[in-house]
C-alpha cells in the first residue's frame, strides 16, 4: 500500500502547475531538538499487541511535563504493538513513533473516558450529551508534533463501527486523534488506520500542519473523515492519502445555535497534493458551517472510485457563512458527481434551532478540472430565497456518462471554458465583465490564451 501511496504523489512532482492563487504554508519544525527524551518502555509498556499499556504512556507523559519549560521533551515508541487506552499529551512534546511501531486502541469501551460535547456542538455529534475523548488528546496545549519514520496509529474501529450499526451506542464515538484549544500542531509521517470515528480533528486550533500522512479505513466504514478542521485557523494538509468511509477533508465551523453562538469560523486552510477515494467527498465544506467557513484554497487533487469530488453542505438553521474558496487543478476519475452544493442537507442538533438562520454561501471558484467517467458535473442545489452568490466556473473538462450533468438551482455565478455545456444560472461569462466578482480571478489577466489553456494543467 505503501509503494502505491508514494507512486500517487509522486505524479505531482513533475506535473506543470500554475498556481495562481494560493496561501502559503508555513513549514513544520520537525527537525526541532527536545533536549529530554524516554521510550515508553522505561515506564513499563510492553508492545506484544496484548498488554494495557494506557499507564504507561500517562506516566511518561506526567514524567516529561516536567520538562515543558526546559526545552519540551520527546517520547519514543519503538518497535512493537502498544495495546492503549485514551491518553493526553502536553505542551512541547514530540511524540514518535518508529517504522514498525503500531499504538492500538484498546476494544473496551472503557478505556475511552466520557468528556463533554463540544460547545460548538452543544451534543455530540451522534446521540445527545456527552462523548467519548479520543485515543490520543490533547488541549490547551503549544507545540505539539506527532511525528515518527511511517509508524501506525491503529483505532481498532471495527467494533466501534459494530456498536453504531447497532445502535448499543451511549455516547458519540472518539476520534483517533483530537487537538481542542491548541496552538502549533504538526502531524506528519505517519499512517492512521480504522479510526472510530473521524480520524484527526483539530478543534478550536491555530497553525495546524498535516503532512505526510496516510489514512486508511474500509469504504464502508461509517463516519470515519480522514482530516476534519473544525473552528480553526492557519491549517496545512499537504502530501496526503487518504481513503476511508467518508469525507477524505471536511471543513466545519459548529453546528446550527451552538456554533453561532460560539462564534469561531474557519479560515486560512490550504490543502495541497492531496490524493484519495471514499464513498463520500474529497473535500467537503460542512454541514457543521454556522460560526463561518472562508479563505479555503485547495489545488493539485486527485479523486478517484468515490462519489462527489467537491461538495458544500449547509441547510436552513444553520447560519454562518461559507465564502472566498478557491479549488484549482483537480483530477477525477469514476467520481459519481464532480461538484455538489447541498442546501437541504437537514440534520440539527435539537428542536431549538432557527429555521430562519440562512447560510450565506458567496464566492467559490472552481477551475481547472479534468474528469473521466463521471455521471454528473455538477449538481448544484442553492436554497430558496437564500441564493448561493458568485459560484464561478473556470477551464472545466469533464467526461460524464449522464444526458443531464448538470442539475442547478437557487444559484447565482459566471463561467467560462466549460464542458459539457453549463447551467443557465451560470451562463453568463467571467471574461471580460466579472472575473473581479470571482474569488481569486481579479489577478488574471484576461488575453486570449485563455480560452486555449485546456489539456495543458492537468497532464498527470
Amino acid at each position: 500500500m505503501l509503494v502505491n501511496v508514494l507512486l500517487l504523489l509522486a505524479l505531482f512532482g513533475d506535473a506543470p502547475w500554475t498556481i495562481k492563487c494560493s496561501l502559503l504554508c508555513e513549514q513544520g519544525n520537525l527537525a526541532v531538538i527536545r533536549p529530554h527524551s524516554v521510550t515508553i518502555t522505561e515506564f513499563g509498556a510492553v508492545g506484544d499487541g496484548v498488554t494495557l499499556n494506557t499507564k504507561a504512556f500517562q506516566n511518561a507523559i506526567f514524567y516529561l511535563n516536567s520538562f515543558a519549560d526546559k526545552g519540551g521533551a520527546k517520547l519514543f515508541v519503538p518497535t512493537g504493538r502498544w495495546l492503549t487506552g485514551s491518553f493526553d499529551l502536553i505542551s512541547h512534546l514530540t511524540l514518535w513513533l518508529d517504522k514498525d511501531a503500531v499504538i492500538l486502541g484498546s476494544t473496551n469501551s472503557d478505556d475511552w473516558p466520557v468528556i463533554d460535547p463540544l460547545p460548538s456542538y452543544g451534543r455530540g455529534r451522534e446521540l445527545p450529551g456527552r462523548r467519548h475523548k479520543s485515543l490520543i488528546y490533547g488541549r490547551n496545549l503549544t507545540d505539539v508534533i506527532i511525528t515518527g519514520d511511517n509508524g501506525t496509529i491503529d483505532g481498532q474501529g471495527s467494533i466501534w463501527w459494530d456498536w453504531f450499526r447497532n445502535q448499543t451506542l451511549n455516547y458519540t464515538r472518539p476520534h483517533l486523534v483530537e487537538f481542542m484549544n491548541t496552538t502549533g500542531v504538526v502531524i506528519s509521517n505517519l499512517t492512521f488506520i480504522n479510526s472510530p470515528f473521524w480520524t484527526i480533528h483539530p478543534v478550536y486550533c491555530s497553525q495546524v500542519i498535516v503532512q505526510n500522512v496516510t489514512i486508511l479505513a474500509p469504504l464502508d466504514s461509517p463516519n470515519t473523515d480522514g482530516i476534519d478542521p473544525d473552528s480553526s485557523d492557519d491549517v496545512c494538509v499537504e502530501d496526503c492519502y487518504v481513503s476511508t468511509g467518508d469525507d477524505i477533508i471536511a471543513i466545519k465551523s459548529g453546528w446550527d445555535e451552538y456554533g453561532m453562538s460560539y462564534g469561531r469560523p474557519s479560515k486560512n486552510i490550504t490543502i495541497r497534493r492531496l490524493v484519495g477515494q471514499t464513498t463520500s467527498a474529497g473535500i467537503a465544506i460542512g454541514s457543521e458551517m454556522s460560526g463561518g467557513v472562508s479563505e479555503v484554497h485547495a489545488e493539485n487533487l486527485r479523486f478517484y472510485n468515490s462519489t462527489t469530488g467537491i461538495r458544500i453542505k449547509t441547510s436552513p438553521g444553520r447560519g454562518g457563512y461559507v465564502r472566498n474558496i478557491y479549488i484549482s487543478n483537480m483530477s477525477l476519475t469514476d467520481v459519481k458527481t464532480a461538484i455538489s452544493f447541498t442546501g437541504r442537507y437537514g440534520e440539527h442538533p435539537d428542536e431549538y434551532y432557527d429555521p430562519t438562520a440562512l447560510p450565506l454561501i458567496e464566492r467559490i471558484t472552481i477551475e481547472d478540472v479534468a474528469g473521466q467517467n463521471v455521471k454528473y458535473a455538477g449538481l448544484l442545489e442553492g436554497i430558496e430565497g437564500d441564493t448561493f452568490l458568485d459560484i464561478c466556473l473556470l477551464n472545466i473538462n469533464i467526461s460524464v456518462t449522464s444526458k443531464s450533468p448538470w442539475n442547478c438551482s437557487y444559484i447565482q455565478g459566471y463561467s467560462d471554458t466549460v464542458s459539457p455545456e453549463i447551467c443557465e444560472p451560470l451562463r453568463e461569462r467571467i471574461f471580460p465583465d466579472h472575473y473581479s466578482d470571482c474569488y481569486c480571478l481579479s489577478h488574471h489577466l484576461q488575453s486570449s490564451s485563455n480560452q486555449n489553456r485546456g489539456g495543458a494543467w492537468l497532464s498527470w
